[in-house]
């Protein structure tokens, strides 16, 4: 029988997940947008628009997208029934994420004041369980994956803290887990500490490992048996600490070639609509040109192709692997 996971319309059988996006952001706000008291209120039609604008275009032939994983965290204007609206709209599966930022850019303060008297690993875990298997506030709308981040070069004990949490659920529910590792590092780590912790290795996927091309480095985390995630598509050069796209793809020809084409996922990171002060169309700009979320479909999938990478191999890329790890 296939197993289900949770959309923001309900449950559905992994097996119809279809060309699936690992990692993607309709909105999203950097922490502390809320308090920006010159902004007014959340412009849900301009948001509306935009998403449709983007994200229509790769539902429909030839590209038949029919899943995106929205891992906007909890503190980072997560909004499911927005989302909600948006896969209506849309009419694509959306899965809703519940986690925590990496500590510099979150808002720990919270667990860290609570710390001083309460059990916060608990807490945490408690926090994610609910929300993975009861709702999301009143919502009555599930998280599908936890998205747990960490900081460039270490894990900070918050974050770890996180990371134990999620493997707990991850050990009781089977709950998928996708990470943000801050500049493509400790992705390793994170999975050897989840893994410890009861985690499922094939449930989980370390995200934007794509910050490195070092195979060594890939292979590291690929041997523990969980998803390489090439998440940061269309986000490339200096401004993000990131290799280029070709440079992504020739990485994942080089993994192919060795055999791991059962754990290889892809995605952008694109955030459609950043909350907060509005600065209009950054796709305007030379330096985001490639930022969006049919990167993918109209430029990278074709790049692929050229480097001599199969359909099957692509059909496990999108479908296969995406179901294996979330459902």
């Amino acid at each position: 029988m296939s197993k289900t996971i949770n959309t923001v319309l309900g449950p559905i059988e992994a097996k119809d997940l279809g060309r699936t996006l690992m990692h993607e952001h309709l909105i999203y706000g950097f922490c502390g947008f809320q308090g920006d008291s010159t902004l007014g209120p959340f412009d849900e039609l301009l948001c509306m628009k935009e998403n449709m604008k983007w994200i229509k275009p790769i539902t429909e032939e030839p590209y038949c997208f029919k899943t995106i994983v929205d891992a906007t965290n909890n503190e980072c204007g997560r909004d499911p029934m927005f989302l909600a609206r948006m896969s209506i709209a849309l009419g694509i599966n959306i899965i809703c994420s519940t986690g925590y930022y990496y500590e510099n850019m979150s808002a720990h303060g919270y667990w860290k004041f609570r710390s001083g008297s309460h059990d916060i690993l608990t807490e945490i875990y408690q926090m994610m369980k609910t929300e993975m298997t009861i709702g999301i506030g009143r919502t009555g709308i599930k998280a599908g994956v936890m998205k747990i981040a960490t900081s460039a070069g270490q894990i900070t004990p918050i974050e770890e803290t996180f990371l134990k949490a999620a493997a707990r659920v991850n050990a009781e529910t089977g709950g998928t887990i996708i990470t943000h590792t801050e500049l493509g590092t400790m992705g390793p780590e994170q999975a050897k500490i989840m893994i410890e912790n009861g985690a499922d290795p094939s449930s989980i996927s370390i995200g934007h490992m794509c910050g490195s091309t070092d195979i060594d480095y890939h292979e590291r985390v690929l041997q523990q048996g969980v998803f390489d995630c090439f998440d940061r598509f269309g986000l490339e050069g200096e401004l993000f600490h990131t290799p280029t796209d070709e440079e992504r793809c020739q990485t994942i020809v080089k993994l192919l070639e060795k055999g791991y084409e059962d754990q290889i996922l892809m995605s952008h990171d694109n955030v459609t609509v950043e909350l907060g002060r509005y600065d209009g169309d950054k796709n305007q700009l030379p330096i985001f040109k490639h930022a969006n979320i049919q990167n993918i479909p109209t430029r990278v999938i074709p790049m692929m192709k050229d480097m001599g990478v199969t359909d099957a191999q692509l059909e496990k890329i999108f479908v296969t692997n995406p179901a294996k790890c979330l459902g």
